[in-house]
């Protein structure tokens, strides 16, 4: 099964950059965005992150870009506008867009068995834990690719729960950056699902599947498929599953404890090339470059006439697809918040703790960067730090203080 065949992207042209505006003219209060930094300059000051990026567009034209702090502690080097961060979740969007990509090509469907590409996954068991036993029983349905797309898959994280599952993650090669991606599904297809597929929504190494299924279907590595059809039309020439030594002095970098509990911070070596290409979070990017992939979603699939998705199906991605699924003490999806394909997506106007608008989407990376598109407001923002403990905070922050600005 191959996709070489499908249809090819052209050399992408040379695209203009992200134009900037002064804030006044796209309807940002500047007097709130310097209340923003400012915020941001006081977290700094007082130990809590090295240093942060913050980029708010609305009307099609960057209105601040702003790089706080230091890019690494113990460093004297400032936080660069071109400072490279691990994003983490914010590779699952991207690598949602490539499935999305090949269903539009007419390779695969929504309502496809996974096991159709990746036959180990007709031998998976779910797990039921029952007095304190586990017990495997089988599917009641095969796991599908919108499964994979929404976390319905039965498929789980080790770190976002402490069942016997949960342990069985953690005490696997599935971690290890040295396996492949086919390594790696064949071990997640011999572990048990926390619940029958489409049962429940939990947030999951659903999409590290995805990343083996576009590499079944394409034929390609999943770098080489991203960078084909996504990263290099979309100009994201800084975005990568590593990045070479001549950008060591551009890394940002965390502190080595949580300033806030005292525990280590561990994060990956960027300048390292994995043999697993996490399409969960193996990417590294700037923030101009991520800037280009939310301009993209924002105007509709296409970023200055290159088109990377159909509009319709783009729409598609930024509904919600999630019933009752939702625990309601989920602090990943919070309440107002349904799921899509590749995204969180706002249900409601209220309930939710920090502002925004009903439509908009959103994903984040486990070590503090996050985005968000808001299509009522023609806006989109971005974040980046590496912070892993004060992600939460930060993210909440960041919304306040921006919609704040929104005149």
């Amino acid at each position: 099964m191959t996709a070489s065949a499908a249809a090819t992207t052209a050399k992408a042209p040379q695209t203009p950059q992200l134009e900037q505006a002064r804030p006044e003219t796209i309807g940002l209060s500047p007097t709130r965005l310097q209340v923003m930094s400012d915020a941001f300059k006081r977290e700094i000051d007082k130990g809590s992150i090295p240093g942060v990026t913050v980029l708010v567009s609305r009307r099609g034209h960057i209105g601040w870009f702003e790089a706080l702090g230091r890019q690494a502690p113990g460093s004297d080097a400032p936080m660069r506008p071109d400072s490279l961060f691990r994003i983490f979740s914010m590779t699952k969007p991207i690598v949602s867009v490539g499935i999305m990509q090949l269903v539009e090509d007419g390779w695969l469907q929504l309502d496809d068995p996974l096991q159709k590409f990746i036959p180990e996954f007709e031998n998976t068991n779910v797990g039921v834990v029952e007095n304190g036993k586990l017990d495997l029983v089988p599917l009641n349905r095969p796991i599908t690719i919108q499964d994979l797309l929404r976390h319905t898959s039965g498929i789980t994280y080790d770190h976002v729960g402490d069942g016997p599952i949960h342990k069985m993650y953690r005490e696997s090669r599935i971690r290890s950056r040295k396996i492949t991606n086919e390594e790696h599904a064949r071990l997640i297809a011999e572990l048990p699902l926390v619940c029958q597929p489409g049962a429940a929504w939990n947030y999951s190494r659903s999409t590290d599947i995805l990343g083996r299924v576009i590499e079944v279907v394409s034929g390609k590595t999943l770098g080489a498929f991203l960078t084909e059809r996504i990263l290099a039309p979309l100009q994201m020439a800084e975005t990568a599953f590593h990045t070479g030594a001549e950008n060591k002095h551009r890394l940002a970098e965390a502190f080595p404890t949580d300033p806030w509990t005292g525990d280590p911070v561990a994060l990956f070596n960027m300048l390292e090339k994995p043999v697993m290409e996490s399409g969960g979070g193996g990417l590294v990017s700037t923030t101009m470059d991520y800037a280009r992939f939310c301009q993209m979603l924002l105007s509709g699939g296409s970023l200055h006439g290159t088109r990377i998705i159909g509009r319709k199906t783009l729409q598609l991605m930024a509904s919600n697809h999630l019933e009752a699924h939702i625990p309601p003490d989920n602090y990943i999806l919070p309440p107002g918040h349904g799921f899509g394909l590749g995204f969180a997506v706002r249900t409601e106007p209220g309930i939710s703790p920090f502002p925004g608008s009903v439509g908009q989407f959103y994903w984040s990376g486990i070590a503090g960067t996050f985005f968000w598109i808001d299509p009522a407001e023609d806006m989109f923002a971005v974040f980046m730090s590496q912070g892993p403990g004060q992600r939460e905070y930060f993210r909440t922050l960041v919304r306040n203080l921006v919609y704040a600005a929104v005149e």
